[in-house]
């Protein structure tokens, strides 16, 4: 199928933005949604579907960490934390050629889709060569995730990454960190070639992200917001000790100190946020930012809980995201995030409104939140991309289940092993669990570790 022809699909049921419908024709034109039609006869050229999906966002990946995943499960001779594990980070990224960049990033967005990910917010902080020089081309590397993208079929929302500082105050940056070092001038620069290299790129988004408080000054952010003209992320209060020092530097908590000091809105993505108070937890609801959840990355760093039930309680969006890409895999996120509350809380459907599907809410709110903070249009509406997954119905775990029930036994029981097909812009990617191009991007992708690690 020719993604940019008019083509139409009869979708037995399709969760839509209203809820769910049965007997729904959908025709896309030019890989975006161009009417929707529910209890609608199917018509003689019509792709026929089963049960149909919105494809889910991912919005936080450093899709150079599915490289090194699985490189820092040894311990130490210390207590291991996140700020251990991050020096066996730097000792991987010394190794990267924009070449292997592209060769990471394309295993891990075909990983993405198969897992039922259409779009992905790439957190991207590595820029210059391996000297730390900038390439002759600043956007080298920036090029290689749009290539890995293209490659792929994953929708693109690329977030470059503001890094200047190695500690609060505007501490100098360390040897390790020297890949990822702007000033603002040239990262206005950077800015500018990154508009021309995303154009051609079917609906990719173009955002910023100052790393964090620790990577930024309280001037260099405040330049930062008034040149963005798209999304804005940012990793706050991820460790305790990343609270205490900005304690120590500010007088405030991570959270405390951005929404005093910052206008913050709905165009900004709190990436973790897990250590807040409660007072913090309600006025970042209230701000209208976005909480970026990486449940199995936090987990597995051992950062902490975010505290989502009284952030849901209080108006808040979150999405998710892969972040580390320890492992990839949209249902497994979203199953963690509620039993990671269940195991705090001690209790059960923890996310879920009183009589509700917690798989429909988790589901939801995450194409809710993850396409707010990725700048994209949200679900299967008219004017969105044409980017959808289908279920196995005949998998044991869906057997005799549906509207909500199907997202429960999706997220709690079947797991990846049910999503069957995944459509970008109206064209098949997935099939049967498995990308059309993933022989060839896992042989290079091999190639390419073999080389690094050697």
């Amino acid at each position: 199928m020719n993604a940019n022809a008019r083509s139409s699909f009869h979708l037995a049921k399709a969760l839509l933005p209203d809820g769910w419908a049965d007997h729904v024709r959908m025709t896309v034109a030019d890989g975006l949604i161009a009417e929707i039609e529910t209890d609608a006869t199917p018509q003689a050229d019509d792709a026929r579907l089963g049960i149909v999906l919105p494809g889910l966002p991912n919005l936080h990946s450093h899709a150079f960490q599915r490289g090194m995943a699985g490189l820092a499960e040894r311990r130490g001779s210390s207590d291991d934390s996140f700020w251990t594990w991050r020096e066996t980070m730097y000792h991987f990224v010394d190794r990267l050629t924009p070449d292997h960049l592209q060769a990471i990033a394309a295993l891990a967005y075909i990983e993405m889709l198969e897992s039922g990910f259409t779009r992905v917010g790439e957190f991207h902080y590595l820029h210059h060569d391996r000297d730390g020089r900038p390439f002759a081309d600043p956007a080298a590397m920036s090029a290689a995730i749009v290539a890995a993208a293209q490659d792929s079929g994953i929708a693109l929302t690329h977030l470059p990454v503001f890094y200047a500082h190695a500690g609060f105050g505007g501490l100098p940056p360390g040897e390790g960190q020297r890949r990822f070092i702007h000033d603002i001038d040239d990262f206005a620069t950077l800015l500018d070639r990154l508009r021309a290299l995303l154009a051609p790129l079917p609906d990719a988004v173009l955002g910023v992200a100052p790393h964090s408080l620790r990577a930024v000054t309280p001037e260099e952010l405040g330049k930062l917001v008034s040149i963005a003209d798209g999304p804005i992320h940012i990793h706050v209060a991820e460790q305790v000790k990343e609270v205490e020092d900005c304690i120590a530097w500010s007088g405030a908590r991570p959270v405390e100190w951005l929404l005093g000091a910052m206008p913050i809105d709905r165009r900004w993505c709190f990436v973790h946020a897990t250590h807040m108070t409660q007072t913090e937890t309600q006025a970042m609801a209230a701000s209208g930012a976005v909480a970026g959840l990486c449940p199995i990355t936090e987990a597995n760093l051992g950062d902490g809980l975010f505290p989502t039930e009284p952030f849901l309680t209080a108006g808040g969006a979150y999405g998710i995201g892969s972040d580390s890409n320890i492992l990839i895999d949209a249902t497994e996120e979203l199953r963690l995030l509620e039993y990671g509350q269940r195991l705090g809380a001690r209790g059960r459907n923890i996310l879920a409104p009183a009589g509700g599907s917690t798989g429909g809410t988790l589901y939801r709110d995450a194409v809710r939140g993850g396409a707010q903070a990725l700048g994209a249009p949200a679900g299967l509406a008219v004017g969105a991309s044409a980017d959808f997954l289908t279920l196995d119905d005949d998998h044991p775990s869906l057997v005799g289940r549906k509207g909500d029930a199907l997202l429960d036994g999706l997220i709690f029981a079947a797991g990846r092993p049910a999503i069957d097909g995944v459509w970008r812009r109206g064209h098949r990617l997935v099939e049967k669990g498995r990308h059309a191009h993933r022989d060839r991007i896992v042989a290079r992708y091999r190639r390419t570790l073999t080389e690094i690690l050697a």
